[in-house]
């Protein structure tokens, strides 16, 4: 057998991610539901990082919690950090020189991503849980170009109302019903929208539904995190068997 080395307190997990401390239900499809991923992930939860403070008040004062926690996962084995909220790329960079592993704090770094696939015309579009609260800051912080369309399910009947507010019950239907209204309204008053992409971790469940609805390719943080990890764990294939001679 061939030697192996150690130095993790766990092995197996290459994508440690930052989650903020919340109590609202997490539905397969959610970053936080680990019945979501395919492969193993770590989570560390940081604490009193609510969604209200995160979302509606800029995060503040939790940079040094958030990189506690992330240094706390990178320790425990990890090779890459990210985290379950799009608003968080206010800390991308500071996390990012914090640890010494790629880092992907946000959903909304894939839109300059995106845009490069598009054909000519077509540019990707946000949905977001709150419009009012994505600054000019966040998008700068992820790479996202001035201009670039943004929907929301503010105002909707159960979707930013129950996430926001850490409610803990979420009626789905009517969650769903929220996004793919959003996305629709987003589609109808750009005509140049070539692609969607999620700002909210929580909207993952209805990406499916949301894609079907507008038509357009829609991409989530469970692509980005997906993809990511890829880098962090290739794919390893067997070797093509070699023929005998003749």
């Amino acid at each position: 057998m061939s030697k192996v080395t150690g130095g993790k307190a766990i092995s197996g997990a290459a994508v440690g991610i930052l989650m903020l401390e919340a109590r609202f239900p997490r539905i397969p499809g959610d970053v936080g539901n680990a019945e979501t991923w395919p492969f193993p992930v770590l989570y560390r939860v940081v604490r009193q990082a609510t969604p209200d403070r995160v979302v509606c008040k800029g995060a503040e004062g939790l940079l040094q919690d958030f990189i506690a926690a992330a240094r706390d996962l990178v320790a425990d084995g990890v090779d890459g950090i990210t985290t379950n909220c799009g608003f968080l790329s206010l800390y991308q960079k500071d996390l990012a020189d914090a640890v010494e592993v790629p880092v992907a704090a946000s959903s909304l770094m894939q839109v300059p991503m995106v845009n490069a696939l598009l054909p000519r015309g077509k540019r990707a579009g946000i949905l977001t849980i709150s419009a009012s609260s994505l600054t000019a800051a966040h998008l700068a912080a992820a790479g996202v170009p001035d201009g670039t369309a943004i929907g929301t399910t503010e105002g909707g009947r159960e979707f930013t109302r129950v996430i926001l507010g850490n409610e803990t019950e979420m009626d789905v239907d009517l969650a769903r019903r929220d996004n793919v209204e959003a996305a629709r309204t987003l589609a109808r008053t750009h005509a140049d929208l070539g692609a969607i992409v999620l700002e909210c971790t929580n909207m993952v469940p209805y990406a499916a539904d949301i894609q079907h609805a507008t038509g357009l390719p829609v991409y989530s943080m469970v692509d980005f995190i997906t993809w990511f990890r890829m880098g962090l764990r290739p794919a390893r294939f067997p070797a093509p068997a070699v023929l005998p001679e003749d």
